[in-house]
Protein backbone atom coordinates (compact mmCIF):
# COMPACT_ATOMS: atom_id res chain seq x y z
CA UNK A 1 0.00 0.00 0.00
CA UNK A 2 1.37 3.68 -0.80
CA UNK A 3 2.30 5.78 1.87
CA UNK A 4 -0.70 7.98 2.43
CA UNK A 5 1.21 11.16 2.21
CA UNK A 6 1.47 10.63 -1.79
CA UNK A 7 -1.27 12.57 -2.88
CA UNK A 8 -1.75 14.82 -5.55
CA UNK A 9 -1.46 18.78 -4.91
CA UNK A 10 -3.65 20.60 -7.02
CA UNK A 11 -3.76 24.74 -6.82
CA UNK A 12 -6.05 26.72 -5.22
CA UNK A 13 -7.01 23.82 -3.15
CA UNK A 14 -8.58 24.83 0.37
CA UNK A 15 -7.58 21.69 1.89
CA UNK A 16 -4.45 21.12 1.20
CA UNK A 17 -3.11 24.68 0.23
CA UNK A 18 -1.58 26.19 -2.91
CA UNK A 19 1.40 25.59 -5.27
CA UNK A 20 2.96 27.39 -7.78
CA UNK A 21 4.31 25.29 -10.70
CA UNK A 22 7.56 26.96 -12.26
CA UNK A 23 8.68 26.18 -15.66
CA UNK A 24 12.03 26.34 -17.39
CA UNK A 25 11.69 29.91 -18.09
CA UNK A 26 11.80 30.13 -13.76
CA UNK A 27 14.02 27.07 -13.44
CA UNK A 28 15.89 26.74 -10.07
CA UNK A 29 19.47 26.49 -10.03
CA UNK A 30 20.79 24.00 -6.63
CA UNK A 31 23.88 24.91 -4.84
CA UNK A 32 24.97 21.33 -5.86
CA UNK A 33 25.34 22.75 -9.64
CA UNK A 34 22.33 21.14 -11.09
CA UNK A 35 18.91 22.57 -11.89
CA UNK A 36 15.03 22.15 -11.89
CA UNK A 37 13.78 23.18 -14.94
CA UNK A 38 10.22 22.25 -13.97
CA UNK A 39 9.74 22.45 -10.06
CA UNK A 40 6.62 23.02 -8.16
CA UNK A 41 6.42 25.10 -4.35
CA UNK A 42 3.69 24.27 -2.13
CA UNK A 43 2.15 26.39 0.53
CA UNK A 44 -0.62 27.87 2.81
CA UNK A 45 -1.22 31.28 3.53
CA UNK A 46 -3.48 33.19 6.46
CA UNK A 47 -5.11 36.09 6.70
CA UNK A 48 -4.76 39.12 4.16
CA UNK A 49 -2.29 41.11 2.07
CA UNK A 50 -2.98 44.51 2.88
CA UNK A 51 -2.93 47.51 -0.18
CA UNK A 52 0.43 48.15 0.41
CA UNK A 53 1.37 44.16 0.72
CA UNK A 54 4.24 45.85 3.58
CA UNK A 55 2.29 42.94 6.14
CA UNK A 56 3.57 39.82 5.15
CA UNK A 57 5.19 37.49 7.56
CA UNK A 58 7.29 34.19 6.18
CA UNK A 59 7.31 30.92 8.64
CA UNK A 60 9.71 28.73 7.84
CA UNK A 61 9.21 25.21 8.90
CA UNK A 62 11.58 22.56 10.92
CA UNK A 63 12.85 19.02 9.17
CA UNK A 64 9.16 17.65 9.91
CA UNK A 65 6.92 19.70 9.60
CA UNK A 66 5.30 21.21 6.08
CA UNK A 67 3.05 23.80 5.10
CA UNK A 68 -0.28 23.61 7.23
CA UNK A 69 1.41 25.90 10.21
CA UNK A 70 -2.24 26.76 11.53
CA UNK A 71 -4.70 24.85 9.81
CA UNK A 72 -5.51 21.16 9.78
CA UNK A 73 -2.66 18.80 8.48
CA UNK A 74 -4.80 16.84 5.45
CA UNK A 75 -3.22 13.77 6.18
CA UNK A 76 -2.86 13.25 9.95
CA UNK A 77 -6.55 15.80 10.32
CA UNK A 78 -4.23 17.28 13.20
CA UNK A 79 -3.85 21.50 14.32
CA UNK A 80 -1.57 22.97 12.91
CA UNK A 81 2.17 22.76 13.53
CA UNK A 82 2.41 26.31 15.04
CA UNK A 83 -1.35 26.46 15.80
CA UNK A 84 -0.68 28.14 19.28
CA UNK A 85 1.42 30.65 17.20
CA UNK A 86 -0.43 31.67 14.25
CA UNK A 87 -4.23 32.75 14.17
CA UNK A 88 -6.72 35.38 14.44
CA UNK A 89 -5.17 37.51 17.95
CA UNK A 90 -2.75 34.86 18.52
CA UNK A 91 1.21 36.22 18.63
CA UNK A 92 1.31 36.11 14.55
CA UNK A 93 -2.07 38.01 14.25
CA UNK A 94 -3.40 36.78 11.01
CA UNK A 95 -6.35 39.43 11.90
CA UNK A 96 -3.25 42.12 11.54
CA UNK A 97 -0.33 40.21 9.19
CA UNK A 98 -0.63 37.83 5.67
CA UNK A 99 1.10 34.63 6.80
CA UNK A 100 2.77 32.19 4.03
CA UNK A 101 4.63 29.12 5.32
CA UNK A 102 5.68 26.97 1.81
CA UNK A 103 6.64 23.41 2.16
CA UNK A 104 10.78 23.45 1.20
CA UNK A 105 12.07 22.05 -1.75
CA UNK A 106 13.13 18.58 -1.17
CA UNK A 107 10.09 18.20 1.38
CA UNK A 108 7.08 15.62 1.01
CA UNK A 109 4.13 17.84 1.15
CA UNK A 110 3.82 19.01 -2.98
CA UNK A 111 6.98 21.04 -3.31
CA UNK A 112 9.54 19.36 -5.66
CA UNK A 113 11.41 16.68 -3.98
CA UNK A 114 12.29 13.33 -4.17
CA UNK A 115 8.56 11.99 -3.77
CA UNK A 116 7.35 13.77 -6.45
CA UNK A 117 7.32 12.78 -10.24
CA UNK A 118 10.65 13.57 -12.37
CA UNK A 119 9.13 15.16 -15.67
CA UNK A 120 11.42 13.46 -17.57
CA UNK A 121 10.62 9.88 -16.73
CA UNK A 122 7.43 9.94 -15.08
CA UNK A 123 7.94 7.94 -12.05
CA UNK A 124 8.95 9.47 -8.51
CA UNK A 125 12.29 11.15 -8.54
CA UNK A 126 13.90 8.58 -5.89
CA UNK A 127 17.61 9.01 -4.97
CA UNK A 128 17.53 11.30 -8.52
CA UNK A 129 16.45 14.06 -6.89
CA UNK A 130 19.11 16.58 -6.48
CA UNK A 131 20.70 17.12 -3.10
CA UNK A 132 19.73 20.28 -1.64
CA UNK A 133 21.04 22.85 0.88
CA UNK A 134 19.11 25.58 2.85
CA UNK A 135 20.29 28.30 0.78
CA UNK A 136 18.23 26.10 -1.80
CA UNK A 137 14.85 25.75 0.16
CA UNK A 138 15.19 29.94 0.48
CA UNK A 139 16.48 30.76 -3.12
CA UNK A 140 13.07 28.56 -4.07
CA UNK A 141 10.76 30.85 -1.24
CA UNK A 142 12.05 33.95 -2.63
CA UNK A 143 10.89 32.96 -6.21
CA UNK A 144 7.84 31.63 -4.87
CA UNK A 145 7.00 35.23 -3.10
CA UNK A 146 7.94 37.01 -6.69
CA UNK A 147 5.66 35.02 -8.02
CA UNK A 148 3.40 36.23 -5.54
CA UNK A 149 4.19 39.55 -6.05
CA UNK A 150 5.63 40.13 -2.48
CA UNK A 151 8.78 42.09 -2.78
CA UNK A 152 9.48 42.60 1.03
CA UNK A 153 8.51 40.58 4.10
CA UNK A 154 8.03 42.40 7.20
CA UNK A 155 9.54 39.27 9.38
CA UNK A 156 10.85 35.98 8.64
CA UNK A 157 10.36 32.87 11.65
CA UNK A 158 11.38 29.72 12.57
CA UNK A 159 13.05 27.31 14.81
CA UNK A 160 15.26 24.58 14.28
CA UNK A 161 15.99 24.34 10.22
CA UNK A 162 13.32 27.06 10.22
CA UNK A 163 15.78 29.12 12.46
CA UNK A 164 18.13 28.13 9.72
CA UNK A 165 15.99 29.21 7.32
CA UNK A 166 15.39 32.38 9.05
CA UNK A 167 18.92 33.50 9.09
CA UNK A 168 19.45 32.17 5.33
CA UNK A 169 17.32 35.04 4.74
CA UNK A 170 18.46 37.90 6.26
CA UNK A 171 22.02 37.00 4.90
CA UNK A 172 21.00 36.12 1.61
CA UNK A 173 18.12 38.52 0.89
CA UNK A 174 19.14 41.46 3.32
CA UNK A 175 17.31 44.11 1.58
CA UNK A 176 13.74 42.22 1.72
CA UNK A 177 13.88 41.46 5.32
CA UNK A 178 12.75 44.10 7.62
CA UNK A 179 12.89 41.91 10.90
CA UNK A 180 13.93 38.40 11.68
CA UNK A 181 12.74 36.17 14.82
CA UNK A 182 14.80 32.86 14.47
CA UNK A 183 14.20 30.50 17.04
CA UNK A 184 16.49 27.63 18.72
CA UNK A 185 19.03 27.20 16.13
CA UNK A 186 22.21 28.01 14.81
CA UNK A 187 24.58 29.09 12.34
CA UNK A 188 25.93 25.98 11.40
CA UNK A 189 25.41 21.74 12.42
CA UNK A 190 26.96 20.97 15.15
CA UNK A 191 29.33 17.56 14.50
CA UNK A 192 26.77 15.92 17.70
CA UNK A 193 23.42 17.39 15.40
CA UNK A 194 25.35 15.58 12.22
CA UNK A 195 25.93 12.14 14.36
CA UNK A 196 22.51 11.76 15.11
CA UNK A 197 21.35 12.51 11.48
CA UNK A 198 23.60 9.57 10.77
CA UNK A 199 22.15 7.13 12.48
CA UNK A 200 18.61 8.28 11.45
CA UNK A 201 19.75 7.97 7.94
CA UNK A 202 21.37 4.60 8.34
CA UNK A 203 18.56 3.11 9.84
CA UNK A 204 16.16 4.08 7.03
CA UNK A 205 18.54 3.03 4.29
CA UNK A 206 19.34 -0.16 6.25
CA UNK A 207 15.14 -1.39 5.99
CA UNK A 208 15.24 -3.93 3.31
CA UNK A 209 11.65 -1.78 1.63
CA UNK A 210 14.05 0.95 0.83
CA UNK A 211 15.53 -0.67 -2.15
CA UNK A 212 18.20 2.17 -2.81
CA UNK A 213 15.78 4.92 -3.18
CA UNK A 214 13.32 3.64 -5.08
CA UNK A 215 10.99 2.14 -2.71
CA UNK A 216 8.04 4.24 -4.49
CA UNK A 217 8.43 1.95 -7.69
CA UNK A 218 6.95 -1.12 -5.33
CA UNK A 219 3.96 1.20 -3.71
CA UNK A 220 5.93 0.77 -0.59
CA UNK A 221 8.01 2.31 2.11
CA UNK A 222 10.59 1.29 4.41
CA UNK A 223 8.60 2.35 7.84
CA UNK A 224 10.78 0.16 10.14
CA UNK A 225 14.09 2.30 9.29
CA UNK A 226 11.62 5.53 8.69
CA UNK A 227 9.78 4.80 12.42
CA UNK A 228 13.58 4.61 13.87
CA UNK A 229 14.99 7.53 12.81
CA UNK A 230 11.81 9.12 14.19
CA UNK A 231 12.37 7.53 17.34
CA UNK A 232 16.21 8.39 17.21
CA UNK A 233 15.55 12.00 16.68
CA UNK A 234 12.60 12.95 18.92
CA UNK A 235 14.68 11.78 21.80
CA UNK A 236 16.70 15.07 20.93
CA UNK A 237 14.03 17.50 20.85
CA UNK A 238 13.71 16.54 24.30
CA UNK A 239 15.46 17.14 27.78
CA UNK A 240 16.06 14.71 30.19
CA UNK A 241 13.66 16.73 32.94
CA UNK A 242 10.77 16.31 30.43
CA UNK A 243 11.38 12.58 29.61
CA UNK A 244 11.59 12.07 33.68
CA UNK A 245 8.67 14.44 34.59
CA UNK A 246 6.24 12.65 31.94
CA UNK A 247 7.54 9.08 32.21
CA UNK A 248 10.27 8.30 34.84
CA UNK A 249 10.68 4.65 34.89
CA UNK A 250 6.68 4.03 35.08
CA UNK A 251 5.82 0.64 33.13
CA UNK A 252 3.50 0.26 30.26
CA UNK A 253 1.86 -2.65 32.43
CA UNK A 254 1.08 -1.92 36.15
CA UNK A 255 1.64 -6.03 36.21
CA UNK A 256 5.05 -5.91 36.50
CA UNK A 257 8.00 -5.94 33.70
CA UNK A 258 7.45 -9.20 31.13
CA UNK A 259 10.81 -10.31 30.55
CA UNK A 260 10.72 -9.73 26.70
CA UNK A 261 11.64 -7.29 24.29
CA UNK A 262 8.14 -5.67 23.61
CA UNK A 263 7.58 -2.27 25.29
CA UNK A 264 7.63 -2.48 28.87
CA UNK A 265 8.14 1.02 30.16
CA UNK A 266 5.93 3.86 29.37
CA UNK A 267 8.75 5.72 27.64
CA UNK A 268 9.49 2.88 25.22
CA UNK A 269 5.71 2.92 24.12
CA UNK A 270 5.81 6.62 23.51
CA UNK A 271 8.63 6.38 21.77
CA UNK A 272 7.08 3.35 19.59
CA UNK A 273 4.05 6.02 19.09
CA UNK A 274 6.37 8.79 17.35
CA UNK A 275 7.84 6.65 15.12
CA UNK A 276 4.61 4.45 14.41
CA UNK A 277 2.40 7.64 13.52
CA UNK A 278 5.45 9.62 11.55
CA UNK A 279 5.71 7.22 8.74
CA UNK A 280 2.12 8.04 7.38
CA UNK A 281 2.92 11.57 6.91
CA UNK A 282 6.61 11.61 5.83
CA UNK A 283 8.55 10.36 3.03
CA UNK A 284 11.61 8.26 3.95
CA UNK A 285 13.70 10.05 1.15
CA UNK A 286 12.76 13.22 1.73
CA UNK A 287 13.65 12.98 5.12
CA UNK A 288 17.27 11.80 3.84
CA UNK A 289 17.40 14.70 2.18
CA UNK A 290 16.42 17.20 4.54
CA UNK A 291 19.03 16.11 6.95
CA UNK A 292 21.39 15.81 4.63
CA UNK A 293 20.40 19.98 3.80
CA UNK A 294 20.63 20.96 7.70
CA UNK A 295 24.24 18.81 8.16
CA UNK A 296 25.17 20.87 5.28
CA UNK A 297 24.32 24.45 7.12
CA UNK A 298 27.03 26.56 8.03
CA UNK A 299 26.63 30.44 7.08
CA UNK A 300 30.29 31.75 7.76
CA UNK A 301 31.77 28.94 5.18
CA UNK A 302 31.12 31.48 2.42
CA UNK A 303 32.80 34.53 4.53
CA UNK A 304 35.75 33.05 5.18
CA UNK A 305 34.99 31.40 8.24
CA UNK A 306 33.55 34.59 10.10
CA UNK A 307 30.06 34.59 10.33
CA UNK A 308 29.84 38.23 11.25
CA UNK A 309 30.56 39.09 7.38
CA UNK A 310 27.78 37.65 6.84
CA UNK A 311 25.80 39.99 8.07
CA UNK A 312 27.63 43.11 7.39
CA UNK A 313 25.14 46.01 6.50
CA UNK A 314 22.26 43.73 7.21
CA UNK A 315 19.38 46.55 8.55
CA UNK A 316 17.19 43.87 9.35
CA UNK A 317 16.20 43.69 12.78
CA UNK A 318 16.60 40.37 14.87
CA UNK A 319 15.22 38.91 17.96
CA UNK A 320 16.78 35.68 18.88
CA UNK A 321 15.46 33.28 21.13
CA UNK A 322 16.66 30.14 22.91
CA UNK A 323 15.63 27.96 26.04
CA UNK A 324 17.53 26.86 29.06
CA UNK A 325 16.73 23.07 28.32
CA UNK A 326 17.40 22.87 24.88
CA UNK A 327 20.72 20.46 24.02
CA UNK A 328 19.92 20.00 20.39
CA UNK A 329 20.68 23.89 19.44
CA UNK A 330 21.92 25.38 23.20
CA UNK A 331 21.26 28.66 24.27
CA UNK A 332 25.50 29.56 23.43
CA UNK A 333 24.66 28.34 19.95
CA UNK A 334 22.30 31.21 19.63
CA UNK A 335 24.56 33.83 21.39
CA UNK A 336 27.14 33.36 18.66
CA UNK A 337 24.53 34.44 16.02
CA UNK A 338 23.46 37.43 18.55
CA UNK A 339 27.59 38.40 18.78
CA UNK A 340 28.00 37.88 15.09
CA UNK A 341 25.19 40.36 14.60
CA UNK A 342 26.75 42.49 17.39
CA UNK A 343 29.86 41.98 15.72
CA UNK A 344 28.65 43.51 12.01
CA UNK A 345 26.68 46.10 13.99
CA UNK A 346 23.36 44.88 13.04
CA UNK A 347 20.14 45.68 15.99
CA UNK A 348 19.76 42.73 17.71
CA UNK A 349 18.07 41.61 20.92
CA UNK A 350 17.72 38.23 22.19
CA UNK A 351 15.81 36.32 24.58
CA UNK A 352 16.55 32.82 26.83
CA UNK A 353 13.37 31.32 28.30
CA UNK A 354 13.52 29.44 31.20
CA UNK A 355 11.84 25.70 30.61
CA UNK A 356 12.86 22.01 31.06
CA UNK A 357 11.03 20.73 27.44
CA UNK A 358 13.98 21.06 25.70
CA UNK A 359 13.61 22.19 21.89
CA UNK A 360 10.33 21.09 21.11
CA UNK A 361 9.30 24.20 23.26
CA UNK A 362 9.16 26.18 20.51
CA UNK A 363 6.18 24.07 19.18
CA UNK A 364 4.65 24.39 22.47
CA UNK A 365 2.93 26.62 24.77
CA UNK A 366 5.76 28.73 26.09
CA UNK A 367 4.10 32.09 27.45
CA UNK A 368 7.41 34.11 27.37
CA UNK A 369 8.44 33.23 23.84
CA UNK A 370 4.46 33.98 22.57
CA UNK A 371 5.13 37.81 24.56
CA UNK A 372 8.02 38.21 22.94
CA UNK A 373 6.98 37.32 19.05
CA UNK A 374 4.09 39.58 19.78
CA UNK A 375 5.76 42.23 21.11
CA UNK A 376 8.77 42.43 19.19
CA UNK A 377 6.54 41.64 15.27
CA UNK A 378 3.89 44.88 17.27
CA UNK A 379 6.83 46.80 17.38
CA UNK A 380 8.84 46.13 14.16
CA UNK A 381 4.90 47.03 12.57
CA UNK A 382 4.35 49.73 14.13
CA UNK A 383 8.05 51.11 13.05
CA UNK A 384 6.54 50.44 9.74
CA UNK A 385 2.84 52.16 10.38
CA UNK A 386 1.38 48.82 9.81
CA UNK A 387 -2.30 49.38 10.81
CA UNK A 388 -3.49 47.88 13.14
Amino acid sequence: MAPKFLRPLTAPDAEKGQAVHFGPDRALTLDCGRTLESWTAAYMTYGRLNAERSNAVLICHALTGDQFAASAHPVTAKPGWWDTMVGPGKPIDTDRFFVICANVVGGCMGSSGPAEIDPASGQPYGLTFPLVTVRDMVRAQAMLLDALGIEKLLCVTGGSMGGMQTLQWAASYPQRVVSAVPIACAAKHSAQNIAFHEVGRQAIMADPDWHGGAYHLNGRQPSKGLAVARMAAHITYLSEAALQRKFGRTLQNPGGISFAFEPDFQVESYLHHQGLTFVDRFDANSYLYITRAMDYFDLAADHGGVLAEAFRGCKTRFCIISFTSDWLFPTVENKRIAHALNAAAATVSFVEIETDRGHDAFLLDEPEMFATVRGFLNSVAANLGVAR
